[in-house]
């Protein structure tokens, strides 16, 4: 009788690895092997822009009005395939605009100026040096990416359990309860579309930078936005920080966000 328990506890265990060699096989092919992040789905090409962390100062002193942030996200809309979708609780937000008191609720007061207080902020993900959501989420279906800071989503990772919408403090995050394609104005195919039952949110324009472009939105923002490496003294971001005062959303929760402000 001992006997027999000792074969089968031995073609158990040969079993099991039997059947999760081709899982392991699969993890080590997505660049998961020893617990590290899945590989970017953006492959580089030789005029890639790098930088050890991007960042993004806002200027908001020419964002006037909603007039002027309207081309931002008609830009990146456009680009990303984010569908316009009637119903408000279905809304998908990359970039959109919000007010001062919504954007930097732990900086508003009853007497801000009134310049400031009607100004539209164009706001979104922060791609933040020390994200929570990546943190969050059980699949690794988001991560950031280390050769750049950049936070990133892998589609057919996500589960849709929205672990990752509960854990970003910035309302950064959209998930998509119909299927989107229906809603699409003009379906870019160079960039993948998204299916019903997963998270989407703005990708630093990942996409461009690996082919030597800038952002949408800050080739739509007329000089508005600057984008650069971080810890480069003298990217355009950095020199912006030097010369302004900044401001970013949230900080006092230790996220680091990359997308500074210029009130």
């Amino acid at each position: 009788m001992e006997s027999r328990r000792s074969f089968l506890k031995v073609a158990g265990v040969a079993a099991l690895g039997l059947g999760t060699t081709p899982a392991l096989k699969a993890v080590a092919a997505s660049g998961e092997a020893g617990g590290g992040a899945p590989q970017p789905q953006v492959k580089k090409g030789a005029k890639a822009l790098t930088a050890k962390q991007w960042a993004m100062v806002i200027d908001t002193r020419k964002l006037q009005t909603a007039a002027d942030v309207e081309p931002l996200i008609e830009a990146c809309n456009k680009i990303h395939n984010v569908p316009h979708f009637n119903n408000k609780n279905h809304e998908i937000k990359w970039i959109w605009e919000t007010e001062f008191k919504h954007a930097f609720p732990d900086k508003s007061n009853s007497f801000l100026n009134e310049s400031v207080e009607h100004r539209p902020f164009p706001v979104l993900c922060n791609h933040c040096e020390n994200p929570p959501c990546v943190r969050a989420c059980p699949t690794k279906a988001t991560f950031k990416r280390e050769s750049d800071g950049i936070v990133l989503m892998d589609f057919h990772r996500c589960i849709g359990c929205r672990f990752c919408m509960v854990a970003c403090p910035y309302g950064a995050r959209s998930f998509n309860f119909r299927d989107p394609k229906p809603f699409i104005k003009e379906m870019n195919r160079k960039f993948p579309h998204r299916m019903k039952g997963v998270v989407e949110k703005c990708n630093f324009c990942a996409e461009r930078l690996a082919v030597g472009e800038m952002p949408a939105c800050v080739e739509a923002s007329q000089g508005a936005i600057a984008f650069g490496d971080l810890y480069d003294p003298h990217s355009p971001v950095r020199e912006l920080l030097k010369e302004n005062f900044t401001i970013r959303r949230k900080q006092v929760l230790g996220t680091e966000p990359s997308v500074y402000y210029i009130v």
